[in-house]
């Protein structure tokens, strides 16, 4: 009997929105410790800590550590209408 005969190459698929670098010099890194600071005040209820999740999100698109999306786009377009609401009755 011979061997390899059924053998299959296993071809790495990507993650769905890439791949992207880890933040090594830490320019995002205090706003992920508020995001974890609300998170461990909150009982881990990550719904309790949209804001800090999302400014999170905007320091690493801002440095160019992961790709520009749009706040709708990852699931924040709830505050992204809260932020456009509240600026415009500032003014």
């Amino acid at each position: 009997m011979a061997t390899g005969q059924f053998q299959t190459t296993f071809k790495p698929v990507p993650p769905a929105k890439g791949s992207f670098p880890l933040d090594r010099s830490g320019e995002c890194k205090h706003l992920k410790q508020a995001f974890m600071k609300c998170l461990r005040k909150n009982g881990f209820d990550n719904s309790l800590c949209r804001e800090e999740s999302k400014n999170y999100l905007v320091c690493r698109m801002e440095k160019n550590l992961m790709q520009q999306e749009t706040m709708s786009q990852l699931g924040y377009k709830d505050l992204e209408e809260n932020n456009h609401s509240s600026t415009a009755s500032q003014t």
